[in-house]
Order: structure tokens, then C-alpha cells, then sequence
């Protein structure tokens, strides 16, 4: 049985790949990784707060006395609350090719054009197998249209691009006006990959202090649907590896992924949950479920059911609200 696939044209073990999180700040949790079968690893991500904070405490040192105030030197974090700084961070990568066989793909986030994607040819440079580039950016002016944002995107992407040689991922928001459109403009701009979806985090309100709070919410696996339908609307319709992440926890959610037409599924919240050692029951359950319905390859099921070769193509697009209701029946 082979459970090989292809991402950002580099050849994995099976399609199982751990996507950044704390988890693997650590090369010991980076060994474990392998071991219980990732195919490949996506490290933490090195943030655009951090590079523009060095670059500010360089320059504050290189500028004593400027008449630089201190609230505009608060502006970013103090570089000593990130566990990992610039110079860390590529050590990082170096020694994460040095302990693992299998692909390490770093990523950065950030929101606009500047400097630090110029720190994108020093990633490719300590030896990342691929970069993700995770556009974290919340268009919160009222007065910014549709189009700025996509600009923004794009401008990113592009510089990043034209800046490193090495296969370019992007994990995409699910918040554009037109997901399809934006999908193919990023297609076109040359990227290799697409991780659908980029899962912002939402802050809450505390009633007991009355102030907001941000925590961290893990997903479930029902917040699958939304990579899974865009997944199978994309597949065959650009040139772009597809990625799930969001709602991959079981075998199951692989499965499906792997039919609407991804490449590979990333799994974060799971292993938060569940410990690294989830890997090796996901994989194990893949086989089980793949030998009893007669699968040979995983290549064999990518894209089987998604919207180009669906019976019911129409399923992936509209919703069908009434026809949908009326499978639910209320408990008695």
C-alpha cells in the first residue's frame, strides 16, 4: 500500500504533516514528528513583528538621543518576549535539517510589504526545504475596499517570489469576496502551494474582569467542511498544490480531504490534544480503512470526489438549504 505523496514538489512519506505551532519549537518534538510518521514538518512561525523589532532596537542603539519617544519605541514587542529571534530561528532550521530526513518547511507571518520579507532569502539560505508564508491581516479600515486587500496579498506574495528560489506556499484566508478568483490571481502569481484556510483566532469577552480577552480555541473536526468544499472546488482548476488545515483530526478527516483533492492535511489541534503519537494512529487507521475499500495509493483517491468528478457537482456550490433541513429530525 503506498501512502506517498507529492507537495510543493517535494516527495512525502504519506500526506500527514504537522502544521506550525509551539509544537515544534522543540527538535525533540521535531524527532518525534518523524518517527510517528509525519511526512514532512512545518516549522513555528518567524513573525514580521519580531524582524521589525530587532530592526528598531538596532536601530534605537544606532540612534541614541534622536528624539525617538518612548511610546514609539513600544510599538512592537520587546524582541526578549519571543522565544525565538531572527538569528534563533534560522539556527533553528539548520539544526531541523540536521536531526530529520524528511522535509522542513519554515514559515513566515506578516501583514504588509517591508523589510523583513527580505529575511525570506536568508530562510532559503539556512536550508528550508519550502517556505509558508501565513498573511495574517484583519482589514479593520472602513474605508480599505476589497480590491486594497487583495493588492496587499498579492504585493506580498509577489516580492517573496522574486526573493527566494525555493517552492512558496500560502496559507490563504477564507474571508475574501471571491475565494476562487483570489486562489487563481495567487496561482498565477507563481505560488506553488495553497493551505486552505488560515484560522484566525477571535477574542472574547471576559465577564467576571469586563475586559477582552484573547484565548486560544482549538478546532473540531466540524470546522473541516469549509477547507473541504473549497478544496474540491479548487482542485483542477489551478496549478497549486492543495493543502487542508482546520478541522483535521482523525483518519477520516484525512480521507475526505484527500478526495475532495488535497495534497496533504496538516494537523495542529489534534496533536495539541492528543499528543504527537496521533500521527501514528491517523496513519494506521488510513491503512485499515484503505485495504478494507480496496485502495491501493493515495494517489489513487486525491481528487475523486471533488466538484470535477462529483456526480452531484452542484452539491459544492449552492447549498440547498431546504433540501438540507429536511434530513434533520428533531430529537424527541
Amino acid at each position: 500500500m503506498d501512502l506517498s505523496t507529492t507537495y510543493l514538489g517535494l516527495k512525502l512519506r504519506n500526506p500527514l504533516v504537522p502544521s506550525a505551532s509551539p509544537l515544534s519549537e522543540d527538535i525533540g518534538n521535531l524527532r518525534k514528528m518523524e518517527d510517528n510518521g509525519a511526512g514532512a514538518v512545518v516549522l513555528q512561525s518567524l513573525f514580521e513583528e519580531q524582524l521589525s523589532a530587532e530592526a528598531d532596537d538596532i536601530n534605537v542603539g544606532l540612534h541614541q538621543g534622536d528624539g525617538i519617544s518612548a511610546e514609539a519605541l513600544s510599538y512592537f514587542p520587546e524582541p526578549s518576549t519571543f522565544k525565538f529571534g531572527p538569528e534563533e530561528y534560522l539556527e533553528h532550521i539548520i539544526k531541523a535539517k540536521q536531526a530529520l530526513k524528511i522535509p522542513v518547511i519554515a514559515s513566515l507571518n506578516g501583514a504588509s510589504v517591508g523589510g523583513w520579507i527580505e529575511y525570506a532569502k536568508q530562510i532559503q539560505k539556512a536550508g528550508a526545504d519550502a517556505l509558508e508564508l501565513n498573511i495574517y491581516y484583519i482589514p479593520t479600515d472602513v474605508t480599505e475596499d476589497g480590491a486594497q486587500v487583495e493588492k496587499r496579498y498579492l504585493d506580498i506574495v509577489k516580492t517573496v517570489r522574486a526573493a527566494v528560489n525555493i517552492p512558496l506556499a500560502v496559507k490563504l484566508s477564507p474571508y475574501f469576496s471571491s475565494v476562487g478568483h483570489m486562489a487563481k490571481r495567487l496561482d498565477d502569481a507563481g505560488v506553488n502551494g495553497l493551505v486552505l484556510f488560515n484560522r484566525f483566532y477571535q477574542p472574547d469577552i471576559n465577564l467576571s474582569t469586563l475586559e477582552v480577552e484573547n484565548t486560544v480555541l482549538l478546532s473540531t473536526a466540524q470546522a473541516r467542511r469549509l477547507p473541504l468544499r473549497w478544496i474540491a472546488l479548487l482542485y483542477g482548476r489551478v496549478k497549486a498544490d492543495l493543502a487542508a488545515t482546520s478541522g483535521v483530526h482523525s483518519a477520516q478527516d484525512v480521507l475526505k480531504m484527500l478526495m475532495a483533492g488535497a495534497r496533504v492535511t496538516m494537523f495542529c489541534s489534534a496533536l495539541m490534544k492528543h499528543g504527537i503519537e496521533h500521527l501514528k494512529v491517523v496513519e494506521r487507521e488510513m491503512q485499515l480503512w484503505m485495504q478494507e475499500h480496496e485502495y491501493e495509493s493515495v494517489r489513487q483517491m486525491q481528487g475523486s470526489v471533488s466538484q470535477l468528478k462529483c456526480a452531484d457537482p452542484s452539491a459544492f456550490e449552492r447549498a440547498q438549504y431546504m433540501k438540507v433541513l429536511k434530513t434533520f429530525k428533531l430529537a424527541v
